[in-house]
C-alpha cells in the first residue's frame, strides 16, 4: 500500500526508516502541507477556522491565500480580535501524523535530516534507524514576546555544561544548546505582540525567515529549518513599547490585518459561544433577545466613546465578561429570594460595570471622569441607542402635544412619586412596582410587535430608562439598583438638607 493511501492505524505501525521506504514515503514541508490540506478542504467546502466569526469574507479570505502562497504571516489588529485563535486552528491543515526521527531534538525527517545527531544516527543505523509519528497537534509552539526575551531563547546558545560533560571544544557544533525556533522544526510557530520583541532580537529571526541558516556565537549553520510562521501585533502606534524593525516586516509576506465585528448579530454569535455559562442554571433564567443586543451596543459605544482610546480598541472579551455578569446577577437573585425562575432586568446592566472598567483603556478625559462613571455612560448611550430603535422619540411626541403615549407615567412622576428597582428584589415585587406606573404597560404593548408576556416588565423598565436617557425622568444610581424620579423635581432637591454627598453617577 502506498503511504499515500494508509490510514492512520496502518501508519502508526511503521517504526523504522525501511519501513518508511517500503510504502513510498516522501518528505514534505509544512507549508506545503499547509497548502495541500486546504486546497482539500476548499474543495469539499469544509470551514477551517470553525467558530471564528465575522472573518468569512475578509480576514479567512487573505489567510488562505497567504497559506496557498506558501507565506509567512502577522495578523496585525487591536486586542479581542481572535488572532491567536485563528493561529491555533492552522495546526488543523497539518497531516494527522509526520514521521520523526527518535532522539532528534530538532524533530528530523528520516528521509532529510538536517541535525548532527540525526544524520549521524542514520549513517549508523541505515533502514533500521528508530522512529516515531508525531500528532499535529503537538506541531504548534508559541511565544509571547516581552523585553527578556533573548537570543538564546529563541536561537540557541553555547552550553558550557554540556560542553564540560562531553569534553568537547567550544569549536565543536555539538556544545550548542538549540532555541525554541530549531526545536520547533516542522511547527507552526507563533510569536505574540511581536513589536515587544526587542530590535535586536527580531534581527536574529532575518536569516531563518529568508536564507534559512542561524548564527550562534560565530557558529554558521546552514540548518534549512522547516517552519510556518505566523506574528500577532497591534498596531504599532498603540504599544508604544516598540515596534517591527522595517527588515523584519519586509521578510513576512503577508500582514492580515483584523478588525472587530460588523454588527451586532455577529457580535452576539462571538459572545454567546465564548461565555463560560454551560454550568449555570439556564433553564431558570431567561434572557431576552433585547438585552443580548444591548450588551453587543455597549462595546459599539465604548468603541466610538470619546472617553476611550480609540488606538487600544475594546477587546470582545468586554461582552463576554459582561454577559457572564449579566447572568451571574440573575443567578445570584434566583438563590437570594428562593425563586424557581427568573427573568435578566436592566438593572442587573450594574452588574456589568466591573466587566467593563478593566476592559477599556481611558484617555485624559476618561481618567478625568473615572472607569465607573465611563462605564455607566456607556451603558446608558446603548440603552439610548437600542430605546429608538423600539419606542418613539420622546422629544418628538413631547412637541407633537398630541398622542404623546408618555404623558401618564410622566405625570404620575411629575406628581411625586418614585421608584425604586433593586437588582435583589422578588419576581412578585419588581412586577408590582413597575404596574403600579399609570401607562408604562400600556406604552410597551403599543410599541413593542410580538411581545411575549414573560418579557413584558422587562420592556417596561426598559422603557422608565430610556425616558431617563432622553432626559424625561431623572435616574439615580443607588448602591442595589436604580431610582427614578421626576426630573424637575430631583433638581430642587439637590441642595436638600442631608444631601451633603452627592453621589457621583447621579444624572440629571
Amino acid at each position: 500500500m502506498e503511504y499515500t493511501e494508509m490510514n492512520n492505524k496502518d501508519l502508526l505501525k511503521i517504526k523504522t526508516l525501511g519501513q518508511l521506504k517500503a510504502v513510498g514515503y516522501s518528505p514534505k514541508s509544512i507549508k506545503e502541507e499547509l497548502r495541500s490540506n486546504l486546497i482539500q478542504k476548499i474543495k469539499n467546502k469544509e470551514n477551517v477556522f470553525e467558530g471564528v466569526w465575522g472573518y468569512e469574507d475578509t480576514v479567512i479570505p487573505d489567510i488562505e491565500r497567504a497559506i496557498l502562497s506558501k507565506h509567512n504571516i502577522n495578523l496585525l489588529g487591536l486586542r479581542g480580535q481572535a488572532k491567536t485563535r485563528i493561529a491555533r486552528m492552522m495546526t488543523m491543515l497539518l497531516d494527522d501524523y509526520v514521521p520523526v526521527v527518535v532522539g532528534a531534538e530538532l524533530n528530523d525527517d528520516p528521509m532529510s535530516p538536517i541535525s548532527t545527531f540525526a544524520k549521524a544516527l542514520i549513517a549508523e543505523k541505515g533502514d533500521e534507524t528508530p522512529i516515531y509519528w508525531w500528532a499535529k497537534e503537538d506541531r504548534y509552539t508559541e511565544k509571547l514576546a516581552t523585553p527578556d526575551v533573548s537570543v538564546a531563547d529563541l536561537i540557541g546558545d553555547v552550553d558550557p555544561i554540556k560542553a564540560a560533560t562531553m569534553k568537547l571544544s567550544y569549536n565543536d557544533e555539538k556544545v550548542i544548546h538549540f532555541g525554541l525556533v530549531p526545536r520547533s522544526n516542522r511547527s507552526i510557530f507563533v510569536i505574540n505582540e511581536l513589536p515587544d520583541l526587542q530590535a535586536r532580537i527580531q534581527v536574529a529571526l532575518f536569516n531563518i525567515l529568508q536564507e534559512g541558516d542561524i548564527q550562534i556565537r560565530g557558529f554558521k549553520l546552514r540548518l534549512p529549518l522547516d517552519l510556518q510562521f505566523v506574528f500577532t501585533a497591534n498596531p504599532e502606534d498603540y504599544t508604544n513599547r516598540g515596534s517591527i524593525v522595517t527588515p523584519l516586516k519586509d521578510r513576512i509576506e503577508s500582514q492580515i490585518i483584523t478588525h472587530y465585528p460588523k454588527s451586532i448579530a455577529i457580535g452576539r454569535k462571538i459572545t454567546e459561544q465564548e461565555a463560560k455559562i454551560k454550568d449555570r442554571p439556564m433553564s431558570q433564567i431567561h434572557v431576552p433577545e433585547l438585552m443580548k443586543d444591548l450588551i453587543e451596543q455597549i462595546a459599539v459605544e465604548a468603541r466610538e466613546s470619546e472617553y476611550v482610546d480609540e488606538k487600544s480598541g475594546v477587546s470582545a472579551r468586554l461582552t463576554i465578561s459582561a454577559y457572564e455578569n449579566l447572568i451571574s446577577a440573575a443567578e445570584r437573585r434566583l438563590y437570594i429570594n428562593n425563586e424557581n425562575d427568573t427573568i435578566v432586568r436592566i438593572v442587573d446592566l450594574i452588574g456589568v460595570i466591573p466587566a467593563i472598567t478593566g476592559k477599556v483603556e481611558l484617555v485624559y478625559e476618561g481618567e478625568q471622569e473615572g472607569a465607573g462613571i465611563v462605564a455607566y455612560n456607556l451603558i446608558g448611550k446603548a440603552i439610548r441607542t437600542m430605546f429608538a430603535q423600539n419606542f418613539p422619540s420622546p422629544e418628538q411626541k413631547k412637541k407633537a402635544k398630541v398622542g404623546n403615549p408618555y404623558v401618564l407615567p410622566l405625570s404620575w412622576f411629575g406628581e411625586g412619586n418614585s421608584l425604586d428597582i433593586l437588582a435583589s428584589q422578588s419576581d412578585k415585587e419588581y412586577k408590582k412596582l413597575l404596574h403600579d406606573v399609570p401607562g408604562l404597560e400600556k406604552i410597551t404593548t403599543q410599541f413593542v410587535k410580538e411581545l411575549p408576556e414573560k418579557e413584558k416588565e422587562f420592556y417596561m423598565e426598559f422603557a422608565l430608562h430610556g425616558l431617563a436617557e432622553h432626559s424625561q425622568l431623572s435616574k439615580k444610581l443607588l448602591d442595589t439598583g436604580m431610582q427614578f424620579n421626576d426630573l424637575f423635581s430631583s433638581m430642587f432637591d439637590l441642595g436638600a438638607p442631608g444631601d451633603e454627598e452627592e453621589d457621583d453617577f447621579d444624572e440629571q
